[in-house]
């Protein structure tokens, strides 16, 4: 049983801001819980004091009391804790100590102390339950977003512990990723461990969770039990800033395809496009592709077909074989660079400066705080101007990433899983700033599994 006793936090970093407010709550052996809330709410923080992360990593004032099986863990040592409690965090390449997947998956059960035998036994009974031979013996680094996600996964269950802990779990999975997710969060039920998970996208979870609670600023504000949940309906979650409770496949989400842009003048060509790794592995192939200007285009595809890479190497930052054509004109990879800015999938990569209000005055092709005020105001971040872009959720971080891309003033934009870590309002936020940028004459070409997102937003839908 896991007790949370009138728990309040605050980061070092935001003294004056309680990231947690007088919190208590009990979840029993076994239980499957979802936290929900819009960015920012406290979930992440909520996982952090119950695994040791606060206040061992992310330093802060801790008031009130968190109980496992009727021990206080506030006088516990994180290492302690290991074997009890397992997590997979929003990014997962922050969790990694290793270069290959094997050895990855070998790492935690090592550093328990487990015997060789114990740990191969244990590895290759994960490796079939999550159906991932094929995903062995890999480097991390050629690893997509969501081959990454399963590998975090699948190095908590080696480790078999009671208490299992989930943030934002399937912000960068695609549609089969998402439903091999929901099998294994079926599985560790089953095993009668507790799950608690953080989430914004909770359609695939819906039906497997035994309750629901609803953080908004630090503060628990509603609680659903199963039979609440059964009459919860979509304007319910509309009203409360959740997501969808309808899960749509790629499909059901589909209304065109790049044919359409063949009698189109202005348009980004694309022929023998292609990339591969150590000029072995041909990781995508595009013999002729064209692209409107002035449109939102997703592309869609599986984890790992190259969706990121392929992102890449259209704004100029991996080197490519093939042809790029903007309006005619023919583009080297060097060129490309200064018509093209990309929001990344990881935006830790292109965060640099001390403030939020910093990071998009250096994307502006001149200085002007003013316009930079309002860009942050367009995307919702004014309140937190002077913070240290390093300390905000992975969802603000998102828009602080997008603001750089408006701030930029390029014409071409290119983003990878832009709504990764936001909630329903901040997802509509995002669609409707990109939609004014359309307006505006830009391109867009965005990688998502988002479906909701695509088909409030997209006018176009490439499948790799």
């Amino acid at each position: 049983m896991i007790e949370f006793e009138n728990i309040s936090f605050f980061y070092d970093t935001t003294p004056e801001e309680k990231s947690l407010r007088d919190f208590s709550l009990t979840v029993s052996d076994g239980e499957c819980l979802l936290i929900a809330g819009p960015s920012g709410c406290g979930k992440s923080t909520l996982l952090r004091l119950l695994n040791g992360l606060i206040p061992e990593f992310y330093k802060g004032e801790v008031n009130g009391c968190i109980k496992i099986d009727g021990i206080d863990i506030g006088g516990c040592r994180i290492e302690d804790q290991a074997g009890k409690i397992g997590t997979v965090f929003q990014n997962p390449r922050s969790q990694f100590f290793n270069v290959d997947t094997t050895s990855e998956l070998a790492f935690g059960p090592e550093n328990l102390g487990i015997s060789e035998d114990e740990i191969l036994r244990r590895i290759a009974e994960t490796v079939k339950n999550f159906r991932m031979w094929m995903l062995m013996e890999r480097s991390i680094f050629e690893l997509s977003g969501g081959e990454k996600q399963k590998i975090a996964c699948a190095s908590v269950d080696v480790l078999a512990p009671g208490i299992i802990l989930l943030d934002e779990p399937s912000a960068n999975l695609d549609y089969e990723a998402t439903e091999n997710l929901r099998e294994l969060i079926f599985t560790w039920k089953n095993e009668g461990k507790s799950i608690l998970i953080a989430e914004h996208r909770i359609s695939y979870i819906w039906d497997l969770v035994d309750r629901v609670i609803m953080l908004e600023d630090g503060v628990l504000k509603k609680e659903l039990s199963k039979d609440e949940m059964a009459d919860f309906s979509e304007e319910d979650a509309v009203r409360y800033g959740l997501r969808s409770l309808q899960r749509v496949s790629p499909t059901n989400i589909v209304r065109g395809n790049m044919e359409n842009a063949v009698q189109v003048v202005k348009y980004i060509y694309l022929k023998n496009f292609h990339y591969s790794y150590n000029k072995r592995h041909e990781l995508y192939y595009i013999p002729e592709m064209k692209i409107q200007k002035g449109k939102i285009t997703a592309i869609v595809g599986a984890n790992g077909a190259g969706k990121t890479t392929f992102l890449e190497s259209v704004c100029g930052i991996r080197k490519n074989d093939g042809i790029m054509l903007l309006d005619g004109v023919s583009y080297t990879y060097k060129k490309r660079i200064g018509k093209i800015f990309m929001v990344m999938q990881d935006v830790n990569h292109q965060l640099f400066a001390e403030s939020v209000l910093d990071e998009v005055m250096i994307s502006q092709p001149e200085e002007n705080e003013e316009e930079a005020k309002e860009i942050l105001a367009e995307v919702g971040l004014t309140s937190l101007s002077d913070r240290h872009p390093m300390s905000l959720s992975g969802g603000q971080k998102q828009r602080i990433a997008l603001a750089c891309a408006i701030a930029s003033e390029l014409p071409i934009l290119l983003l990878d899983e832009p709504t990764s870590g936001l909630d329903y309002v901040q997802m509509h936020t995002v669609a409707d700033i990109l939609n004014s940028l359309k307006e505006e004459g830009r391109t867009i070409i965005t990688v998502t599994h988002d479906s909701e997102f695509i088909d409030i937003c997209c006018d176009e839908v490439i499948h790799m």
